[in-house]
């Protein structure tokens, strides 16, 4: 490579899988078209194309809020990476056959813990960890949802590890996100990159809101006053860190963003407030936690919710996607049992195997994690963004003692997982330091309605911009690269 290119200081790491390189100088055949055209330039003329999709992102309003003491909320950029990840056909349609499967025994399970509770009842999955829970919604018991679906829109969150198998590390069902930033990452790859991105048949982003305008759809009371259901997006309103999203997907979609304070609820039934008057709603596709959905039987603080939703929904005339209590299957320890739904609803085996997890209530599993923390990575089992997470081995003595303090006082609240070394990728860090490997993950998103199930080809491909760290979130710091998945 030329020592002016971005490539020239490069470091390669011998440990880890690089999805670019296979071995120094030598890139896998799938990039070799884009590296072409990376190497060609120079690290000023990158830089210019940089920015320029910096301010794409800024003009289309691509923010995301960071929260912090210091600073209440600040809007950021999401972090962009013009270098796509690519995935071959082959590989994403084993993936893609794993999600939908995890999904299907994800949605049964919900539906078995709120009525016959049979997986509890056959000690598959202890029913202590599930009542213990703080995501279990009693409410939910022996309610039966349009169709029996619960998980509505499922993100998985994948790493591929150092032995070239991709790894489930977490299941997202309350309100997934980042699904927009697929979408304007392709847009914005799209006018930068044309020319490689025709060569090589990239498989469109593009169908996802009308796939999900038709789970929406597929999902409606049968009771729907009109030709065509009245679906909602239930947005916390524009100070939440995802509203961009929220905005983003309503309009795609074609359906009406509204507040908790657009709607409202008359003998069982939810309307809209409009300018012509009412209208009657019959899917809400929510983006709020269950605690503020409802004030009549969640926090009565809320203002957030609509009063009497929860009455309605349970009379059936109205649809919540995700549903209420889908959370359960959020908690870190319960998602270590996915494999065994998958057995125990479908009788097969997981196509995509859990990252290895230890139950920390477990006193054998607790006694082993203590024993051997310097190698774990800690996680609270009901907190997401990175939030709490410990990484172990580059903490001190007394930052181990701590974390050991913290484990043992409250050990349901924790897993521990070996530390796995997540793949790296090729990414534009600045004008000095040009392209270096960073880890990366890979979210996923599958949607399941009445009798229809649909996988986004590709996902968001989330990067840990600094050096040598595995969080990608961007809540933490990361930012996402377009995911091309390559027709065979």
């Amino acid at each position: 490579m030329s020592h002016h290119s971005p490539f020239s200081t490069y470091k390669f790491a011998d440990d880890l899988i690089d999805e670019v390189w296979d071995k120094p100088n030598s890139i896998h055949t799938s990039y070799k078209d884009v590296y072409r055209l990376f190497e060609s330039m120079k690290i000023s003329d990158f830089k210019k194309l940089n920015e320029y999709a910096r301010m794409s992102f800024l003009n289309q309003g691509i923010t995301y809020a960071v929260y912090s003491e210091e600073h209440g909320g600040t809007e950021k950029i999401f972090p962009f990476d013009l270098f796509p990840r690519i995935i071959d056909n082959e590989e994403w349609e084993h993936l893609e056959a794993g999600l939908k499967q995890r999904n299907m025994a994800l949605n049964l399970f919900i539906k078995d813990v709120y009525n016959k509770k049979k997986i509890l009842k056959d000690k598959v999955v202890p029913q202590e960890l599930i009542f213990s829970s703080n995501h279990y919604c009693k409410l939910m018991e022996n309610i039966s949802p349009i169709g029996g679906i619960y998980t509505h829109i499922c993100g998985t969150d994948l790493i591929k590890n150092t032995d070239g198998n991709f790894y489930v590390l977490e299941d997202n069902l309350r309100s997934p996100s980042g699904v927009s930033y697929v979408l304007s990452n392709r847009k914005a790859l799209r006018r930068t990159l044309m020319d490689v991105f025709h060569n090589l048949k990239v498989k469109a982003v593009s169908e996802y809101p009308y796939e999900l305008g038709k789970v929406l759809e597929s999902v409606a009371p049968k009771n729907a006053w009109s030709p065509r259901p009245t679906c909602v997006l239930l947005t916390p309103g524009l100070y939440n860190s995802a509203y961009y999203e929220h905005s983003f997907l309503a309009q795609t979609i074609g359906i009406e963003l509204v507040q908790g304070s657009d709607l409202f609820v008359e003998k069982n039934v939810v309307y809209m407030k409009t300018i012509k008057g009412r209208v009657k709603v019959d899917v809400i596709y929510r983006r709020i936690d269950d605690d503020f959905l409802d004030p009549e039987v969640f926090r009565s603080d809320s203002l957030l919710g609509v009063k009497g939703l929860m009455s309605a929904y349970k009379k059936g005339n109205v649809t919540i996607v995700n549903a209420p209590g889908t959370g359960i299957a959020d908690d870190k320890a319960v998602c270590a049992y996915v494999p065994d739904m998958i057995k125990y609803y479908l009788d097969e085996d997981a196509i995509i195997s859990n990252v290895p997890t230890y139950l920390c209530e477990r006193e054998k599993e607790l006694e082993y994690v203590l024993s051997n923390i310097q190698k774990m990575v800690i996680k609270p089992v009901d907190m997401s963004g990175g939030y709490g997470v410990e990484i172990c081995d580059t903490k001190s003595a007394a930052e181990l003692d701590e974390i050991k303090a913290k484990v043992k006082a409250d050990p349901r609240n924790f897993i521990a997982q070996p530390k796995m070394n997540l793949s790296v990728h090729s990414t534009y860090i600045d004008e000095d330091k040009g392209f270096q490997p960073r880890h990366i993950d890979l979210r996923t998103f599958t949607l399941l309605g009445k009798d229809y199930q649909f996988t986004l080809e590709g996902g968001l491909t989330r990067v840990a911009l600094k050096e040598g760290s595995l969080i990608v979130n961007s809540s933490q710091g990361g930012g996402s690269k377009d995911t091309w998945v390559i027709e065979a």
